[in-house]
């Protein structure tokens, strides 16, 4: 009986053993299943960060078999000469979430893959708003694909607008100019300016030139002469929109009614809480973050010299090369990016507005909107959006077109003669 009962034990362990050496197995082949793909990002500010990885996390959980891995690799200057080094030791992300400005540049660099097929076949394509697809395409097909969108408005402070007697909304440059002129004011009666009309961005970064622009255009100015999509095609010497643009913000400060923020800043909007000045230039970014800091704020439209104008910003996502089943899972991660649940949640938080068609109709999204009357005026000037340009060495275009900005804003140049010299370095490196 003793021997028996030792045979069954033996026999019983032998079992256990191998049950576990299968589940071990198992689990071990449903790890390896996992595909695991990284997104690059620089959502900011820090509570913008924070529903991504939210809504990241929620992803990751409904799609046991696809993890995503959500890195913030710092602002958009900061990150460029991060994805060249990753594309050229051949280690990119599977993802990369920037703005279209820099597509010419990866599709130069062969570092993409184009997206048309996939897209095509996708249930998401009928949903994303049609006049993005300028930002999505260049020389013919389709290389990334938007996560969200905004445009540029002027944020100002009602209060201060009451307090300086002012009734009306200025509507174009003149009387933009004069309502700032009215809202620059020593209010303790020392001798010293407590409250500035405008706060404008210093600096030869992509912000400066992404608010500027749309003064260029509404003067009437174009970056590119022609039909041509080449670096080559810009021409600012004797652009008269351009000089027109720069006079004018040149203008605004010789009144007395511009601060201007520090070097390569001018986002951030801690004058405009503290009533330091009472415009700013902005999007839909920080609605979000006014909201919270309980203060009266409203938006009003870029004002208008010849044509109404705004620079349609947001950001896109790029696929790299990479193994065929990491980019069909990064391109899986993107739908659910694209979808209506994910816009709707990310513009409620975040004041982006979406780009689904589906979620700017819903219910949710259109009581939202009645709730923040403010962003109507970004979804009515989006009709006026122009885009950056997307062929390679728009970065190096930018940076000239920043250093003009900065030089006439210090007061070293006058416009023309700093367009001029723009002009001169842009063809010593493109022609």
């Amino acid at each position: 009986m003793q021997y028996y009962l030792s045979r069954l034990l033996l026999l019983f362990l032998v079992i256990i053993l191998t049950l576990s050496g299968c589940q071990a197995l198992r689990n071990r082949v449903q790890a390896d299943e996992v595909i695991r793909v990284t997104l690059w990002h620089g959502v900011n500010p820090p509570p913008n960060r924070d529903l991504l990885q939210k809504l990241v996390d929620k992803f990751n959980q409904t799609h046991p078999n696809i993890q995503v891995e959500s890195l913030y690799v710092g602002q958009q200057d900061q990150q460029t000469p991060k994805i060249l080094a990753a594309v050229v030791a051949n280690a990119p992300p599977d993802i990369l979430w920037y703005n279209p400005t820099i597509m010419g540049q990866l599709v130069e660099l062969d570092a993409l893959i184009p997206l048309d097929e996939m897209l095509a076949s996708s249930p998401v394509k009928d949903e994303i708003d049609p006049t993005l697809y300028t930002s999505m395409e260049y020389q013919g097909k389709t290389w990334s694909l938007p996560f969200a969108t905004n445009n540029v408005g002027i944020f100002y402070r009602p209060s201060l607008f009451k307090a300086a007697g002012i009734t009306e909304l200025p509507r174009t440059w003149e009387e933009f100019r004069q309502v700032a002129k009215k809202l620059t004011r020593d209010i303790n009666n020392d001798g010293k300016i407590d409250q500035y009309g405008m706060f404008l961005p210093l600096g030869k970064g992509e912000f400066t030139v992404f608010t500027w622009l749309p003064f260029m255009w509404s003067g009437g100015g174009e970056l590119i002469n022609g039909d041509s999509q080449t670096a080559a095609a810009v021409e600012l010497q004797g652009n008269q929109g351009a000089i027109a643009a720069l006079k004018y913000w040149r203008t605004l400060i010789t009144d007395g009614s511009v601060i201007l923020s520090s070097p390569e800043r001018g986002y951030e909007t801690d004058k405009l809480i503290a009533g330091n000045v009472a415009m700013q230039l902005g999007g839909p970014w920080t609605l979000g973050q006014l909201q919270e800091m309980g203060i009266d704020y409203d938006v009003l439209p870029i004002p208008v010299d010849e044509v109404p104008a705004t620079s349609v910003g947001g950001e896109n996502l790029f696929f790299f090369k990479t193994k065929p089943q990491q980019q069909k899972a990064a391109f899986k991660f993107a739908e659910y990016v694209l979808s209506e649940e994910f816009q709707t949640e990310f513009a409620l938080e975040t004041g982006y507005l979406p780009i689904n068609l589906k979620s700017r109709q819903s219910e949710k999204y259109q009581a939202f909107v009645n709730e923040l009357p403010q962003l109507k005026v970004f979804l009515d000037q989006a009709k006026y959006g122009r885009s950056r340009p997307l062929f390679p060495g728009y970065n190096r275009i930018s940076d000239s077109v920043g250093r003009a900005v900065e030089s006439v804003l210090l007061r070293k140049k006058p416009p023309a003669e700093a367009l001029q010299k723009t002009q001169q370095r842009l063809d010593l490196i493109f022609k």
